[in-house]
Order: structure tokens, then C-alpha cells, then sequence
């Protein structure tokens, strides 16, 4: 069974300059104060009054809050996409990823939290048949991971990887602040610090399992 891999396909550039681009800005700005501030994901009809913008216009840019919320979070997380590593290593590779991406998760939890919650706010619309727009569709993560992992997919068996590579997606995220945080009251430093730990843990697990020889990470 082949490996999936997983690409998305990313969205369409902002404008870059002129009328557009400006107004395209204010408008991501006012929504992203919004959820900041305000602590709620704003309808892109709230986000056109509170920016001074007509409806009509807005709705060009943004035709529903999935819309506005990716604009949100590709804003919010556009250096963690882009994080790539030399590392020859993938548990390094890990290591690395996790201390320098995590930083920016704490910088955007408001925003990360709201895209989660639209998540859910939208699962249940479309299972009670109430959803009337495109759901918001996340899923980076797992290629952000897969690049971390390149280094060791070849030595682990296609079912470790599978599980590995899933597993690491339920810690890598504003998931551990959501639990770690809310339920135990943990720093912003420990939650990066017990997840790390746990993806550690995974990797050295998976690593037993194929029958590899786990040797103390250097630091």
C-alpha cells in the first residue's frame, strides 16, 4: 500500500497592490482584531461594517467566514507552512520544528482556536443538515509532518509510519494548548515542552517497533 501524501492545494494570492490589496488587508486585519479582541469569529458581513467597507464588497473578497478564517490562519501560520529543514535527522527534524514553529502557535491561539471552533461549529451544522457554506477545510499540518519525517520513512514499515505520522498530527497544533492549558492550567513554555516530549516518545516508540535502535538525541 502506497504512502498518501499529502499537498493541498493553497490559495489564491492576495492582491498585492493598489485599491485591492488595501482593502483586502483591512479587511483581514479588522477580522483578525475581531477574534482577538472580541474573542468570536465575526460574520464577513460584521467584518464589512466594523472595516467601514460595503457588504457588497467584502463578499468579493470573502464569500463566507471559511473563506475569512483561511485568509485568518494563512496569515497567521504562513512561516510555519514554510518551515523546511537539511536536517539529516528526522527526530532533529522534529525537535526543530516544534521549538522554532511553536512560538507562533502561542503568538496565534486566539486565531488558531477560532479555526477550530469553526470546525466544530460547522461539523455539527453539516450533521444536523444545516450547514450553508463550504466547510473550512484544515489538513497542513499532515505535510508539515510528512517533511519532518522524510529522513525516517524509508526505515519504517508502511503501517509504523501511517500510525506515527497520525499520531504526531494530535499533538502538533493548537490542540495541546487547548487541552494542556485549559484543563491543567500549564505555561505556554510547558505545553511546548510536554509536547515535544510526547512526539519524542512517538518517534522512539515507532522506531522500537520496526526493530530500529533508538540512540539518546543530541542537543
Amino acid at each position: 500500500m502506497a504512502r498518501l501524501k499529502h499537498k493541498l492545494v493553497p490559495p489564491s494570492p492576495p492582491p498585492e497592490r493598489g485599491v485591492k490589496a488595501a482593502t483586502f488587508r483591512l479587511l483581514l486585519d479588522t477580522a483578525m482584531t475581531i477574534i482577538r479582541k472580541d474573542g468570536h469569529i465575526p460574520s464577513v458581513a460584521e467584518t464589512a461594517v466594523r472595516s467601514k467597507v460595503s457588504r457588497a464588497t467584502a463578499y468579493r473578497y470573502f464569500p463566507s467566514r471559511s473563506a475569512l478564517v483561511t485568509a485568518v490562519i494563512d496569515s497567521s501560520l504562513g512561516p510555519v507552512r514554510n518551515h523546511r529543514s537539511e536536517l539529516p535527522d528526522a527526530r532533529a527534524r522534529l525537535q526543530e520544528l516544534f521549538e522554532q514553529t511553536f512560538p507562533r502557535f502561542k503568538e496565534f491561539e486566539p486565531q488558531l482556536r477560532a479555526a477550530a471552533q469553526l470546525t466544530l461549529e460547522q461539523w455539527a451544522q453539516e450533521r444536523a443538515g444545516l450547514l450553508e457554506e463550504e466547510p473550512y477545510r484544515r489538513g497542513y499540518r499532515a505535510a508539515i509532518l510528512e517533511h519532518a519525517l522524510k529522513p525516517l520513512a524509508p526505515q519504517l514499515p508502511t503501517s509504523i509510519y501511517d500510525r506515527l505520522h497520525r499520531s504526531l498530527s494530535v499533538i502538533y497544533g493548537i490542540e495541546p494548548y487547548v487541552i494542556l492549558k485549559d484543563m491543567w492550567g500549564l505555561s505556554d513554555r510547558e505545553v511546548e515542552r510536554t509536547a515535544l516530549w510526547m512526539a519524542n516518545a512517538l518517534v522512539d516508540a515507532a522506531m522500537r517497533e520496526a526493530g530500529l535502535e533508538v540512540t539518546p538525541l543530541k542537543r
